[in-house]
């Protein structure tokens, strides 16, 4: 029996960026991030697309992006070949999610992390 590579990015999103694989997606996060710990008590899957508001900054997609129960947003990525800038990448995305989080004339302490 063969079984799908997990590392394609279609076997990633499917093993963790689904409601029906949540559970894998907790035990995983709090594996690799949390030593085991049971931190991440539960957590919502959002949808992956961060479309922005202005229309000409760039879209993009990530691979799982999760909203815990303290509110914090994760941003999961997955990255097998080696890519020019990923690290640029990273923090684009991040401080994407992170602005879109308000719109126009709410509060700043609105935002979480």
């Amino acid at each position: 029996m063969k079984f799908i590579n997990p590392k394609v990015d279609y076997a990633f999103k499917k093993i963790f960026g689904s409601e029906q694989s949540k559970e894998i997606l907790i035990s995983f996060l709090n594996a690799i991030i949390y030593d085991g710990e049971k931190t991440i008590k539960d957590l919502t899957i959002v949808n992956p697309f961060n479309p922005d508001k202005i229309i000409s900054l760039k879209e993009t997609y990530l691979d799982v992006k999760a909203v815990l129960i303290d509110g914090s947003i994760v941003i999961i990525e997955m990255q097998v070949a080696p890519m020019t800038a990923f690290n640029k990448r990273v923090a684009y995305n991040l401080s994407k999610a992170y602005a879109n989080q308000l719109d126009k004339g709410e509060n700043y302490p609105l935002l979480n992390p």
